[in-house]
């Protein structure tokens, strides 16, 4: 029932960034956020001016969401945690406004149904011709490094047939690391990759190899925009090395 009533209201959520998404960028947030880190871009010609596409981020922190639609000219839609939509009382109100407002879908993350459908909500708002931005690694990295990256960003440019465009975020780690609610003042960088056209798997969709291998290339693109080191485990896995005293790194994979 809960992931029915999830997909439920995803079906209902708005059509992409209205007003107030604009009036946030342009009036409030946006002037701010230029004075103070001085964000600069590189790439921004590869996006396309019109029709859909899916903008393949790494992540770092929770300003990456503010910074990357901050220096490209078009809207970009995330599939948000449903937890953003349903909190309770004047914060709970406000995040929902908010988050609304600005074009975000909720999804439900808890895996199973519920992954199914943040996949069809995807496909949903590709096939409207926006963009969606995506988080391959499903979650902010703990510590810097970037890890393997889930298959639902693969399945859902193969169904959708749209070009996949890798986005490096750069120093955003370091203005800003989990778990820090002020940023510190440094310059960010947003660093955008040639389109990636995987036509060539058409009908492969439900090929658990091809995703993957999809989804790897993805990854190996970010990782060269990017500079960051590469780990193949899960961030949520390397997130529950940290937390018992252990290293997340390549020798992780040696001993487990």
């Amino acid at each position: 029932m809960a992931a029915e009533s999830t997909s439920k209201r995803e079906a209902g959520s708005s059509d992409g960034p209205g007003a107030l998404y604009w009036f946030l960028k342009h009036f409030v947030i946006g002037p701010w956020l230029r004075v103070l880190f001085r964000p600069w871009s590189e790439g921004v010609e590869h996006l396309p001016a019109k029709g859909p596409a899916i903008l393949a981020s790494n992540h770092l922190s929770f300003s990456d969401s503010f910074f990357l639609p901050l220096v490209i000219p078009r809207p970009i839609t995330f599939l948000a945690k449903s937890d953003y939509f349903t909190g309770r009382g004047i914060k709970g109100w406000f995040s929902r406004v908010f988050f609304t407002g600005v074009g975000q879908v909720p999804v439900d993350r808890s895996g199973g149904r519920a992954s199914e459908a943040a996949i069809l909500t995807g496909e949903r708002v590709l096939k409207s011709g926006r963009l969606l931005g995506i988080y391959p690694e499903g979650t902010r990295s703990p510590n810097g490094t970037m890890y393997r990256g889930k298959t639902g960003l693969a399945r859902m440019a193969l169904e959708a047939q749209v070009p996949v465009i890798p986005v490096a975020m750069i120093n955003t780690f370091e203005i800003q690391p989990p778990g820090t609610i002020l940023p510190r003042l440094q310059r960010v960088g947003v660093r955008f990759g040639e389109p990636l056209d995987f036509s060539r798997y058409e009908g492969l969709e439900d090929d658990r190899f091809i995703l993957r291998s999809v989804t790897d290339e993805v990854m190996y693109a970010l990782m060269s925009l990017s500079g960051q080191e590469y780990v193949d485990m899960y961030a949520s896995r390397a997130k529950e090395l940290i937390a018992e005293g252990a290293p997340a790194d390549a020798t992780a994979l040696v001993k487990n």
